[in-house]
């Protein structure tokens, strides 16, 4: 433990008073002294949120640098995780984000002020504007919330006037093994179909689905949960087999040309610029705009 606290003192002697001024931030954990204004900060759980308020990352998760949505900005920050302490010590943090589960937690918070969410504890709007507290940018967090949530509502209004108010909309998702089927509050789209818009879910994925967040699904039984529209979050690179079956295609909401594709890699986080992404697809999608 003091190698990691004496290698990041080494490395930051040369600030002496130049220090940023700091102020007590009230984490889900207990306070944490964290600078008023960040200026390099190590990112492992919600980098997204981070980079939508200009917050300047210098090491990010390796999930987060693979999301097409921010490849390309993020391509010269260091990938890091809660196991590549020397490598987060080098970056010179004077903030850290990470989320409860991380092994070096204790290790993290030896190396710079480290703030720990856990994800889903609060709303996908919240969440945002609490990013936004420790940033010192809540004003603009919150802008953007109340912004987003009226036209995600406008947004709704129009689609559920066009496909009917009891329509249903299950939001579906392949990896190499299985298929898995989505509550309300598990990205993908999921806030901004069932909470922002209003759009309803099939009474059994409502059963399975939205308490723990997700339900896994075999083949056979993917049209007992499929609604009457499907977003389908599809792994370009995961195993796709399954739209070539007759099961699949058999489905009413398939055969009637009525499944909006997402790509999964773009659509795991809550952020501002995946949702902004997101809703665009929604709005083309079942409005055909």
């Amino acid at each position: 433990m003091e190698f990691f606290k004496a290698a990041f003192l080494g490395e930051s002697a040369n600030t002496g008073g130049n220090q940023p001024k700091t102020f007590t931030y009230q984490s889900e954990t207990g306070p944490v002294e964290v600078p008023t204004n960040p200026e390099r900060i190590v990112d492992l759980s919600s980098a997204p949120n981070v980079f939508a308020l200009g917050g300047n990352i210098v090491g990010v998760d390796q999930w987060t640098s693979m999301n097409p949505l921010f490849s390309e900005e993020l391509k010269d920050v260091e990938v890091v995780s809660d196991e590549s302490l020397e490598k987060i010590i080098e970056l010179e943090p004077d903030l850290i984000i990470a989320a409860p589960y991380m092994k070096n937690i204790d290790k993290l918070k030896e190396i710079a002020p480290t703030v720990v969410y856990t994800w889903g504890k609060l709303d996908y709007l919240t969440q945002h504007i609490e990013i936004g507290k420790l940033l010192n940018k809540e004003k603009e967090a919150r802008e953007w919330a109340e912004d987003f949530k009226k036209r995600a509502q406008a947004a709704g209004e129009i689609i559920r006037a066009k496909i009917g108010e009891n329509t249903t909309v299950s939001v579906i998702e392949n990896d190499d093994k299985q298929l898995y089927v989505f509550g309300n509050n598990w990205a993908r789209g999921t806030e901004i179909l069932y909470q922002a818009m209003g759009l309803k879910m099939p009474e059994i994925v409502k059963e399975k689905a939205l308490g723990p967040g997700y339900h896994t699904l075999s083949l056979e039984v993917v049209p007992e949960f499929a609604g009457d529209y499907i977003v389908l979050s599809k792994y370009s690179d995961g195993d796709l087999s399954f739209m070539e079956t007759d099961t699949w295609k058999n489905i009413p909401a398939v055969k009637n040309n009525r499944v909006i594709e997402i790509d999964s890699k773009a659509s795991t986080y809550s952020d501002p610029i995946t949702l902004d992404h997101l809703i665009e697809i929604f709005e083309k999608g079942f409005l055909g705009n």
